[in-house]
């Protein structure tokens, strides 16, 4: 099992936060904007075509198997308008062949079924100067929602006013 964190910071800035040396005995993946990803076309082809893949090929396709093997999933985002920044979403949006495309009701709730049988902990850690109470609240509900939708066993967030208070938590 693997700890993964998704974020949208430059190479220099998140080298600064992480401090790999902390997970040692720990499979780590990072997942960062290299410049190649494409949108989510809402095609289905990742439940369709080939099931479990996104059949856009550009390095971010495997998003599913990787959640699969996932016991600690870390997102670090800038906080735009209360959710995820451009990037991160489209991951969480990528991240759609982790799920089937069948339904079952969950709390009164219509969600997706799993394809696989994985729990892992979420926790996110917004960042930004000008955090609005407002922003906190839909960020809260964002990340419950995603909590259910991902079958996590639990989530965390956090916000900070600088890059400098993440480090060391991650």
């Amino acid at each position: 099992m693997m700890k993964m964190i998704i974020h949208d910071l430059n190479q220099q800035e998140f080298i600064a936060l992480y401090d790999n040396q902390n997970t040692q005995n720990t499979d780590v993946t990072v997942i960062s904007d290299n410049g190649t990803i494409r949108k989510c076309i809402g095609c289905f082809g990742c439940w369709v075509r080939t099931p479990g893949e996104c059949v856009i090929k550009d390095g971010y396709d495997n998003m599913g198997e990787l959640l699969s093997k996932c016991h600690e999933l870390v997102i670090i985002s800038k906080c735009v308008y209360g959710s995820y920044s451009p990037f991160v979403c489209n991951i969480v949006d990528r991240s759609l062949p982790y799920l089937l495309p069948y339904f079952a009701i969950k709390n009164g709730e219509t969600h997706h079924r799993f394809r696989y049988d994985n729990k892992f902990t979420l926790s996110v850690h917004f960042y930004g100067s000008d955090i609005t109470n407002a922003e906190k609240e839909t960020a809260q509900a964002l990340v419950a929602a995603n909590s259910v939708n991902l079958n996590s066993i639990g989530n965390k967030m956090y916000f900070h006013n600088s890059l400098q208070t993440i480090k060391g938590v991650i």
